[in-house]
């Protein structure tokens, strides 16, 4: 049995946990519980399988239990769109059907729905073909009438600050109305975005990030109207903490009638880990955090006692580590574009995952657009990664192997080589800002077997070295210290590999036979 390494834990096992909860790129989360379970949806972009579901039964602990999509079922999507794709969606529980609602900001807004949050989730219906309408969460009123509140993307339709309402189906199939602006934060709250809509003692309110991912705050507005006039107000902010931009996220309340918050931080490489705070109601307004410097404004906590759920459960963290023993791919996998049956087998050589030396697409020449890579989160702030990799190439330009990915990526590889020479082993940096992509080949060895063990050692702030070796025991360093970035939108990602680089048709591939991640 495969043991998963705990590699960040926020559960301290004494009735307090540490946040984030999830050192993962979990963006624009939303959380909600139906009776004793809670449920988790971030956002996926163009990596496929998507829109991850994670359950818990504590609000500390979690595991990656689904997905809602298989594949983006869009034009274009056979190839990465970085930053594109499936944006914060919004989850909810309502008539006794779960819902998801997202949506991909150049083509519109989506709905899916599943009885049983484990199974199959309905396909993506379209309930508006339209360009820059982003962050959608539907609401429904107690007097049947439903809605939907969403934001703007100014990149894609020039508006930006506003928050917008429309009038939609109970069945949540269309929207009745193309809505009204219910709140403009361009003076308080620029880059306002991200609404999750509640209602509590009378009041409709609208919890709403604003001032920019890596530096803004959390608003909620307040009105006893749902068309407003609404108020507003700061709840959560940096201030003297060390936890940059807290913002966006999910208002959670128990049956023990405790609040709690789940927001993101941005932290570059590492992308925007999930953080859970304790809270309160004031008069009818939250307090997220705790005031530390008496400004009225919470800050986030570092430390917390867990919250009453009425009972214990153990330690779990999302999966990682792999031994490819089971018939599909687990589901921390994702590849970087709609995935291709031709790319993989787990049937081939039972307990390894096999990958093809697939040409990459037309007028694709470095992994930075290739679709087949095959990668998961960064999952903690120091940890490594270390694959066995049985490598039978066929043709020139067969290649596979480990990589760190960001705009900017390192990858370790073996390669073939001339006929008659070993296969070389090659250490190749790559840098995909400004559209246009480059690879440079940083150190190389020739390296004669075909079995070969490769590592990567995450430290503070994203630095990596690799490494290889023939026994899997003694590692020999290759290359020099590389300084991991974010993606587009999303945090850097680690994963492997096999392509052919020449455009050929090649029976090459790589057994893989683990990936495995350890804590340092």
């Amino acid at each position: 049995m495969l043991i998963q390494s705990k590699a960040w834990t926020s559960d301290m096992g004494d009735g307090t946990f540490q946040n984030p909860v999830l050192y993962a790129d979990y963006s624009d989360l939303d959380v909600i519980r139906v009776a004793d379970d809670f449920f988790m949806v971030a956002s996926s972009f163009a990596h496929t399988p998507g829109l991850p579901i994670l359950h818990s039964k504590d609000m500390v602990n979690w595991t990656i239990v689904n997905h809602v999509i298989a594949k983006v079922d869009l034009p274009g999507y056979d190839i990465p769109q970085h930053g594109k794709g499936i944006w914060a969606p919004s989850i909810r529980f309502h008539d006794n059907k779960f819902w998801v609602f997202v949506s991909t900001p150049d083509e519109g807004i989506f709905m899916s729905t599943a009885e049983d949050p484990f199974g199959s989730w309905s396909p993506l219906h379209m309930i508006k073909e339209v360009k820059g309408w982003i962050d959608p969460c539907p609401f429904w009123d107690e007097d049947g009438q439903a809605y939907l509140v969403h934001a703007f993307a100014h990149s894609r339709c020039g508006i930006k600050n506003k928050l917008n309402l429309c009038r939609m189906s109970p069945d949540g199939k269309q929207l009745l109305d193309d809505g009204v602006i219910v709140f403009d934060g361009t003076e308080h709250h620029p880059v306002m975005e991200g609404p999750k809509m509640h209602k509590r003692n009378g009041y409709y309110y609208l919890f709403a990030p604003a001032g920019g991912v890596s530096t803004g705050w959390q608003t909620v507005l307040r009105s006893k109207h749902i068309w407003g006039p609404y108020e507003d107000a700061i709840v959560l902010h940096q201030g003297d903490t060390t936890v940059n931009g807290p913002h966006q996220g999910a208002w959670v309340e128990l049956e023990s009638g405790e609040s709690w918050f789940f927001h993101f931080q941005d932290r570059a490489a590492y992308g925007r880990i999930v953080h859970l705070q304790p809270m309160e109601w004031v008069e009818d307004w939250p307090l997220m955090g705790i005031d530390t410097n008496g400004d009225g404004i919470g800050e986030p906590v570092l430390r917390c006692r867990k919250p009453n759920v009425g009972h214990e459960f153990p330690i779990a963290v999302p999966q990682t580590s792999d031994d490819f023993n089971k018939d599909q791919l687990g589901l921390q996998w994702q590849w970087q574009a709609n995935p291709n049956p031709e790319w993989f087998s787990l049937t081939e050589v039972p307990g390894n995952l096999r990958l093809n030396c697939e040409p990459l697409p037309d007028n694709i020449e470095t992994l930075y657009n290739a679709p087949q890579l095959l990668m998961q989160k960064l999952p903690a702030p120091t940890f490594s990664a270390s694959v066995k990799m049985n490598f039978r190439p066929q043709q020139s330009g067969d290649i596979s192997g480990l990589i760190l990915f960001g705009y900017s990526y390192q990858y370790l590889a073996l390669t073939r080589s001339d006929m008659g020479r070993p296969n070389r082993l090659v250490l190749v940096q790559g840098d995909g800002r400004g559209g246009e992509s480059t690879e440079q080949e940083k150190a190389a060895v020739d390296f004669p077997g075909e079995v070969v063990y490769m590592k990567v050692d995450v430290i503070y702030d994203a630095e990596c070295s690799f490494s290889y070796s023939a026994d899997g025991v003694h590692f020999e360093p290759i290359g020099q210290v590389f300084q991991a970035t974010e993606g587009r939108w999303v945090g850097a990602k680690v994963g492997i590999f096999a392509v052919n680089k020449e455009a050929a048709a090649s029976q090459g591939h790589a057994d893989y036979s683990s990936f495995i991640i350890n804590s340092l």
